[in-house]
């Protein structure tokens, strides 16, 4: 693969960079990636893969841009009230990077459709804002054998890990390893708990940060560790996660 003039000024900074260079930006072009959930963690995610010249970019939403989303979904702006998230996501990532191929797809990840959505990509970030689409996305990558970063938000903290990765010792904890089922109810949304609308830049510009190392081969990758963010205090906290070999999902009690 040979780069364009234009790709040796745009990626000049990312070039020079030890442990990237030609080599890591040709993996970077070459990858596909899958966003599920274009709202508070997918915004600044897909804009920080986008501009890092990931190659082909799936979003998966089925919402529309509302006035409420705007405090913290920095892909959006008030021309885009009430368009569909994924051709407004795709329209602006378009703009800042035309390299990138944009696979929108404007549905509900379920359990009939998140085989067919995850198969094709090689890295799969959940950004979702529902505990449903959270089992479902983290079974799909188990049963496909993908990496799946996921990020979470909670009012002030956030936290984020690379799920079903591979390690020395086989693939990393899933999902379920760490939540075996969702709480009785449900957990409160952004909606009825509120967030602090800087929040979700933090967990999903590191959600970008670790996607793309993960997809170079740089640096440590947080296979087995959770990290943890506190906004308020300004500290991070980092929590080392455990394989349940009994998981439903990608253990011997596997459904």
């Amino acid at each position: 693969m040979t780069f364009s003039r234009e790709q040796l000024d745009r990626y000049s900074r990312q070039l020079l960079l030890p442990g990237v260079g030609a080599a890591g930006q040709r993996k970077l072009l070459e990858a596909k990636v899958l966003v599920v959930g274009a709202g508070g963690l997918g915004s600044p995610a897909l804009l920080y893969l986008a501009a890092a010249g990931v190659g082909t970019l799936g979003i998966v939403d089925d919402d529309a841009v509302a006035l409420s989303n705007l405090q913290r979904q920095v892909l959006y702006t008030t021309r885009d009230l009430g368009e569909p998230k994924v051709s407004a996501a795709a329209r602006r990532l378009r703009e800042l990077n035309s390299d990138v191929r944009l696979e929108p797809h404007p549905v509900r990840l379920t359990e009939g459709n998140a085989g067919a959505l995850v198969a094709p990509y090689d890295l799969v970030l959940d950004g979702s804002d529902n505990l449903e689409t959270r089992y479902r996305l983290s079974d799909a990558c188990v049963g496909l054998g993908k990496p799946l970063l996921y990020g979470a938000l909670s009012q002030f903290e956030g936290q984020l890990s690379l799920l079903h990765a591979p390690t020395p010792a086989g693939p990393g904890p899933c999902y379920r390893c760490l939540y075996p089922e969702a709480p009785p109810g449900g957990a409160p949304s952004c909606a009825a708990a509120g967030v602090f609308g800087a929040l979700p830049g933090t967990i999903g510009s590191l959600m970008a940060v670790e996607a793309i190392k993960y997809l170079v081969g740089l640096g440590a990758s947080l296979a087995g560790t959770l990290l943890h963010y506190d906004a308020l205090d300004s500290s991070f906290r980092r929590v080392r996660l455990a394989r349940d070999p009994h998981c439903a999902s990608c253990g011997d009690g596997r459904r």
